[in-house]
C-alpha cells in the first residue's frame, strides 16, 4: 500500500484494534473508507479521524460527542467552532473524571479501614484460641 492508504489490516496493526471495531466506527459514520469491492482502503483522513475517535475513547467521551465534534471540522472558520466545542467536551468529562477520582479515593480510604479493622479481629480472635 502506499502512504495515501491503507487496508484494514495495516489499520488494524497500526492502531491496535480490531477489524470489526473498524467497521464499526464506518457503520456510526465516523470513518468514510474508500470502498473497492469487499475490499476497504482507508485514506489519511480516517487515520486522523480514527486517532481522533480512540483519544476521545480514552478520555471517555461518548461516540456520539466525538461524531460531532468531527462533524465540526468542515465549518470553514479555520476550526474554531471544532476547537471551541471539543474544550468545552473536555472540560465537562475532566471535572465528571474528578468527581468519579475523589468519590473512588473515598471508596479506597473505607475499604482500607475496613481490611484493616477485618485484620485486627482476626488477629484477637487467633490470640483468643487455646492452643491444642
Amino acid at each position: 500500500m502506499t502512504d495515501d492508504v491503507m487496508t484494514i489490516s495495516e489499520m488494524c496493526a497500526a492502531f491496535e484494534v480490531t477489524p470489526r471495531t473498524l467497521r464499526f466506527y464506518e457503520s456510526k459514520e465516523l470513518l468514510s473508507p474508500i470502498r473497492k469491492g469487499q475490499k476497504r482502503l482507508f485514506t489519511r483522513r480516517d487515520r486522523a479521524r480514527l486517532t481522533l475517535i480512540l483519544r476521545g475513547k480514552r478520555f471517555g467521551f461518548s461516540l456520539e460527542d466525538i461524531r460531532q465534534l468531527l462533524d465540526l471540522y468542515h465549518l470553514g472558520d479555520q476550526q474554531r467552532t471544532q476547537m471551541q466545542r471539543t474544550l468545552a467536551v473536555a472540560r465537562e468529562r475532566l471535572e465528571e473524571m474528578r468527581r468519579k477520582h475523589a468519590e473512588l479515593e473515598t471508596a479506597i480510604e473505607e475499604l482500607s479501614q475496613q481490611i484493616s479493622t477485618g485484620e485486627q479481629a482476626l488477629a484477637r480472635t487467633a490470640a483468643d484460641e487455646p492452643e491444642a
